[in-house]
């Protein structure tokens, strides 16, 4: 198994702690060594970053709530600092299992969870796993229909679309320029200053973690991963807040499509915000888990 040698990172979030969760069984061997960054006090909120990030997505939400919950801010197999495993599955059950794991090995109970993007799938469908342990469901922009990513720009399409491909697309996932990652991001925020150069060195950093581009081009193919799992969104129990930036990536048939299946959900669209809330509005739901704390 590959191990992270460098298990911290360059962004520092006060107030908060990067631990470990071991493997407690064969079925975890699969996933290695999850690392999550923990801190505040309070009922427990447990956040779920998206494609190529890592826990430091949550670095300005964290400080808005971490005096009402205590944080919980994982990153997934495979990326940030958790371990790579050779030949790990990255579709969405497989990471769906992780974040049960951390859930359930911590033993947390009335959990709200919050997911953007590919987080906002895995929250939703390991609530409806975890029906007696989450309380809450916050998703912000589900990135759970065709296109994603690639709705961004041009740049994106084409790398995308190289990176998954047979034969070339392991040299293009080991091939992140730095301009070419600061477009990609971009292309998800309508204020493109909200990508601060430090996360962006973090996460190019991260890029270089022996292992990583297999793991990048294994999560972009399982992206379909994503769509298929809306089907088990009308098990959720737990109330749900479907949260969306109208310069999202989705289209308003992909917000409909999701309100028809969580018809009981609140339903928050942003004006002027883009695919990363996280990063360009982490107010908006900062203010409703306050609120609700």
């Amino acid at each position: 198994m590959s191990m992270i040698s460098n298990t911290g990172s360059a962004i520092i979030i006060p107030g908060t702690s990067s631990r470990f969760l071991d493997p407690a069984g064969s079925g975890d061997q699969g996933q290695g060594r999850l690392r999550y960054l923990t801190g505040g006090s309070g009922p427990p909120l447990v956040l779920l970053h998206t494609v190529r990030t890592q826990a430091e997505h949550f670095r300005h939400l964290i400080p808005l709530v971490q005096q009402r919950y205590t944080v919980y801010a994982l990153d997934l197999p495979g990326m940030g600092y958790s371990q790579i495993v050779p030949g790990a599955s990255y579709d969405e059950p497989a990471m769906r299992a992780a974040v049960k794991r951390l859930i359930t090995h911590l033993d947390l109970h009335e959990a709200t969870l919050l997911g953007e993007s590919m987080g906002a799938v895995l929250a939703l469908t390991a609530a409806a796993d975890l029906p007696d342990r989450v309380h809450r469901v916050v998703a912000v922009n589900p990135y759970d229909y065709a296109g994603g990513i690639a709705r961004s720009g041009l740049l994106a399409r084409l790398i995308i679309t190289g990176v998954i491909a047979p034969g070339v697309g392991p040299m293009l996932a080991r091939l992140e320029p730095k301009p070419v990652m600061r477009a990609i991001l971009t292309g998800g925020l309508a204020d493109p200053t909200a990508l601060r150069e430090d996360y962006l060195d973090e996460l190019l950093s991260v890029g270089h973690h022996s292992g990583y581009p297999t793991v990048a081009r294994a999560v972009y193919r399982n992206l379909s991963s994503l769509i298929e799992a809306r089907a088990r969104y009308p098990q959720v129990t737990a109330p749900v807040h479907l949260i969306y930036g109208d310069k999202d990536w989705s289209r308003p048939s992909d917000r409909q499509a999701n309100r028809r299946q969580l018809p009981d959900a609140e339903f928050t669209q942003i004006p002027n915000a883009g695919h990363f809330i996280s990063l360009e509005r982490p107010d908006v739901p900062a203010d409703l888990l306050n609120a609700v704390a």
